[in-house]
């Protein structure tokens, strides 16, 4: 719970990541403190808004001062879990999955893919990424010998398999006892309430872009009418 000992709004942990590259960026100039308003300005956000997000981490700035960057990015990183390593198995490694599997920015924050799956027979015992692509039905297996050496389950599983196969991907990791899944497929898995999901909405994303593009070009086209 947080300290308000309220849920946090999920804008405002939406938001959070972008806080912690700009202090990140900061710290890398050798800036020791950083005020809510020079956050607020590097993204073009509000300051209020800013200190609200930021307060849900339990860090509150100081008058004149603002935050200490290190403490904050602890903070923040505490918050939302990035101090600690979380492993993941991904399916499908198409174009989405290799960028994943590229990207350094999870490795920074935690995220450990340990397994690549994919049901392609051609890339099966591939390496992509310095990682051997397996079949999914090894999946159950490869879960039970890592919480036997690890004494826990894999923390979460990543779908970016095509659609009509992701809720197969999904019964695996069911029966893989994994209980959180980050969902890139275009469809609504079909999962236990025990089982957290996040879907990736992509095509939302892409509408609420190519909608304000639209209104930006009639209100350019309105002002020459007006002329």
């Amino acid at each position: 719970m947080t300290p308000s000992n309220r849920i946090p709004p999920t804008p405002s942990i939406q938001r959070l990541p972008s806080y912690l590259r700009v202090l990140r960026e900061a710290r890398a100039r050798g800036e020791r403190s950083a005020s809510a308003a020079k956050i607020a300005e590097e993204l073009g956000r509000q300051s209020v808004q800013v200190r609200k997000d930021l307060a849900i981490t339990g860090v509150l700035g100081r008058p004149k001062v603002g935050f200490k960057i290190d403490e904050l990015i602890g903070a923040i990183q505490s918050f939302l879990g990035w101090d600690q390593k979380t492993t993941a198995y991904l399916f499908g490694v198409g174009n989405l999955g290799t960028a994943i599997l590229n990207y350094p920015g999870f490795v920074a924050n935690g995220l450990e893919i340990v397994e690549v799956f994919d049901a392609n027979p051609k890339l099966i015992g591939k390496k992509i990424c310095g990682r051997t692509v397996r079949a999914p039905y090894e999946a159950p297996t490869l879960a039970r010998e890592f919480r036997e050496a690890f004494g826990k389950s894999v923390d979460m599983g990543i779908v970016t398999a095509p659609g009509a196969a992701a809720q197969s991907v999904a019964d695996v990791l069911v029966e893989s006892e994994i209980h959180a899944v980050w969902n890139f497929a275009p469809v609504t898995l079909d999962l236990p309430k025990s089982v957290l999901c996040e879907n990736v909405k992509l095509s939302e994303s892409f509408a609420v872009l190519t909608r304000r593009m639209k209104e930006r070009e009639e209100e350019k086209a309105g002002g020459k009418k007006s002329r």
